[in-house]
């Protein structure tokens, strides 16, 4: 069975010493869990249903985004679910699952349970089509969806008048003790006459974002990760900072930085607020526009 792997051999093996040595550090820990990131107070869910003509996106929460493009509607890693584990949602989603429109396309960045649910798969409105990651397809294909292609990274398709473009990231996946790495993992990149957008994925900091950057000189917007980083000696390799993800930007040389993968989910240490906390600061010491950094709330919509 194929398994597969990051840019230079990258590894992502933790002992159970390492677990161990994880746990009885989280017991130490003093964290403010009453605080959360909030919902847009004026959400426009009419807008975005009847929306086929302007450009857009939606933060669902976590890693999934509504876009709009091309007179697309795109669902990245879509999760309404309401545990992930043993850990309850920390805020709704910004838009109710019944409340979404007709979805065109669904990317998916890798296996894991917080970015590929089958129940949210399953109540999804229209007839989408899959893109998904080499060695996904057939897990696909058991659960009863067919219009499912898969990439391997650098490969690319058109799809409604857009190119989409799966790029490398680093990290790894499992959904069971079996199946480690049998699937691969990475980010989507949507390419259209106007703009570009580069949904990242889930990875921790690698030289990727510079070939990335040499294939896709004008990338407008980038939803990178920022959560799931505490503590760094245990998830750097698959997580990144909040600092790397604003080094990663500038090797990207895009325009805009909107934030992802934090306050929906325990999965780590890190709070969302405190992600944010440290996201402003190395913003503010790297002297980047504030413009160029758009931090939304669960539901709302930028829309162009």
């Amino acid at each position: 069975m194929k398994r597969y792997e990051n840019l230079d051999h990258i590894t992502n093996d933790k002992s159970f010493n390492d677990m161990r040595k994880w746990q009885r550090e989280r017991k130490s820990k003093v964290k403010d869990l009453s605080v959360n990131i909030g919902q847009y107070p004026d959400k426009r869910i009419q807008e975005v249903q009847q929306n086929r003509s302007r450009t857009a996106y939606t933060w669902i929460g976590h890693s999934t985004f509504l876009i709009q493009m091309n007179g697309l509607n795109i669902l990245t890693d879509p999760v309404w679910a309401k545990r992930m584990g043993f850990e309850k949602r920390l805020t709704e989603p910004g838009i109710a699952l019944a409340d979404i429109p007709d979805i065109d396309l669904v990317v998916i960045s890798h296996g894991h349970y917080d970015h590929l649910d089958f129940p949210t798969l399953k109540k999804l409105k229209g007839n989408p089509q899959y893109f998904v990651p080499v060695g996904l397809k057939s897990l696909f294909v058991r659960k009863g969806y067919h219009k499912v292609k898969e990439f391997n990274w650098w490969e690319s398709a058109e799809f409604g008048g857009l190119t989409v473009h799966f790029v490398p990231a680093q990290h790894w996946t499992r959904r069971s003790l079996w199946d480690i790495n049998t699937s691969h993992w990475g980010g989507w990149i949507f390419e259209s006459q106007q703009e570009t957008y580069y949904f990242v994925g889930d990875t921790g900091y690698f030289r990727g974002f510079k070939l990335i950057a040499e294939r896709f000189n004008q990338i407008d917007t980038v939803f990178m990760p920022i959560g799931a980083y505490e503590p760094e000696w245990f998830m750097a390799v698959s997580h990144i900072s909040p600092e790397d993800s604003v080094k990663a930007f500038m090797e990207l040389g895009a325009s805009r930085f909107v934030p992802m993968h934090y306050g929906t989910y325990r999965l780590a240490d890190d709070t969302g607020p405190e992600a944010l906390e440290r996201l402003l600061k190395a913003w503010d010491q790297q002297q980047l526009p504030k413009q160029q950094l758009k931090i939304l709330l669960h539901g709302e919509t930028i829309m162009k």
